[in-house]
């Protein structure tokens, strides 16, 4: 009887200490006696106690900080600049042999990649090719990343901070050009409306009495209020008019 109780006992720690649950997300890498014996697959399985054991791995896309990092451009601007790493482990006994630990692993690479990169490039082009920036820095870690197992999915440029008189430089710079850019609009427009204004002018010249009918429009524009105060002035064109009438009249008289 006391037998009996002892084989069921070692039947319950036999089968407490050899079940592995693995979840949906996840792989089991089994040892045996320090050498890889085989991989677990999600659901219930079965391991020899003692004799083997088993390190889980989660199979889904982690993310990583990349830490601020002190970076000279191209042409020699310091600037700080951090981002983030997304990566998944794509064949777990690699990841787990291969490398001592893979999240330390891909964000130091991940880090210098960043430096390698960033230092290639001019302060314009870092402001203005951040995906770009992105994408390199992705190809080059996911070239060594491969071989540890994993697969990088992306790698994004957060932050870029640079020194505060550099920030003060460029944002008189862009304030001055918006500012040539405003006189240029506005010199444009003033050759224009010179244009059109010559164009008007010439068109009354050849159409008597055009200067009468734009001067009753514009006062009819004014409106009814009080406020307004009007002073018609005698056109030149109407005075030369009389005037020719008044010497034509004199000079009828003076030869009768």
């Amino acid at each position: 009887m006391g037998i009996l109780a002892v084989l069921i006992f070692a039947g319950i720690f036999f089968l407490m200490f050899s079940i592995r649950i693995i979840q949906q997300y996840e792989t089991g890498v089994v040892f045996q006696l320090g050498r890889y014996s085989r991989t677990l697959q999600p659901g219930l399985n079965l391991i020899i106690p003692v004799i083997e054991y088993s390190t889980v791995i989660d199979m889904r896309i982690s993310t990583n900080d990349i830490p601020k990092q002190q970076v000279i451009t191209k042409d020699n601007i310091p600037v700080s600049i951090n981002g983030v790493v997304y990566f998944k482990v794509a064949d777990a006994q690699t990841a787990v042999i291969e490398v001592q630990n893979y999240l330390y692993a891909i964000s130091q690479y991940a880090q210098a990649a960043l430096r390698d990169v960033v230092g290639g490039l001019t302060l314009d082009e870092l402001l203005a090719e951040r995906e770009k920036i992105g994408e390199e820095i992705e190809a080059a870690t996911q070239k060594q990343a491969k071989s540890w197992g994993l697969e990088v999915k992306a790698i994004k440029i957060q932050d870029v901070d640079m020194p505060e008189d550099l920030k003060k430089m460029m944002s008189r710079q862009a304030s001055a050009e918006r500012e040539k850019r405003a006189t240029i609009t506005k010199a444009e427009g003033d050759k224009l409306a010179a244009i059109n204004l010559s164009e008007a002018a010439k068109t009354m010249a050849l159409s008597p009495g055009a200067m009468q009918l734009r001067t009753l429009q514009t006062i009819d524009g004014l409106g009814p209020t009080a406020s307004n105060t009007v002073v018609i002035a005698v056109p030149v064109d109407i005075m030369d008019m009389a005037r020719a009438i008044t010497n034509k009249l004199t000079t009828d008289k003076k030869q009768e």
